[in-house]
């Protein structure tokens, strides 16, 4: 597996005569991730309307975005899982709070007490193919092992990633904003 930072992005448009053309072929940055979860993110684009405008020549990844999608909008990322440290010392609620939400009874209609610092929750349906590696999705209350060629649609429901394996595991995630629930 190719290092995370050599994530090689394409992006085409248009040019003024309406032919098609390159308008990026770069390695995407890190735009994010949490150090304490193991994590980095990497933004491929965003956008902030459906259906979506193509017509711009801005690069739409180097938008500022939180976890979830914008308001009627959408996020290409791929995000990698490092084999996950301990994250005993980190608050329950650790990641429901840098996703905007106060705790489990703000993210889970159960409202019990979060099985892991990683749990949040997005309003968003989520599109994910594990890539590479191996990864546990931490729901309320049960556990789905992941493994490469793996697919997933999440459907804006609490959850944690958890890589307990010995190598990163690497996601690509496309999230739409969504109602709530």
């Amino acid at each position: 597996m190719p290092a995370a930072n050599d994530i090689r992005r394409v992006v085409t448009t248009h040019d003024a005569s309406g032919k098609a053309i390159v308008a990026f072929d770069d390695v995407a940055p890190q735009t994010g991730g949490e150090a304490e979860l193991g994590v980095k993110v990497f933004n491929l684009w965003v956008t902030d309307a459906t259906p979506a405008d193509i017509s711009g020549k801005v690069d739409a990844a180097t938008r500022k975005v939180g976890i979830p999608p914008p308001p009627n909008g959408s996020i290409f990322r791929i995000v990698e899982f490092h084999p996950t440290p301990k994250a005993d010392n980190l608050d329950p609620n650790f990641l429901a709070k840098i996703a905007g939400h106060d705790g489990p009874a703000a993210t889970s209609p159960a409202a019990k007490p979060a099985r892991h610092p990683g749990m949040h929750r997005t309003r968003s349906i989520d599109y994910a193919i594990v890539l590479s590696g191996e990864i546990d999705m931490l729901l309320d209350d049960s556990d789905v092992h992941l493994k490469a060629g793996d697919v997933l649609v999440q459907q804006g429901t609490i959850h944690a990633w958890v890589n307990r394996g010995k190598e990163p595991c690497r996601i690509a995630f496309i999230l739409i904003d969504a109602k709530d629930i």
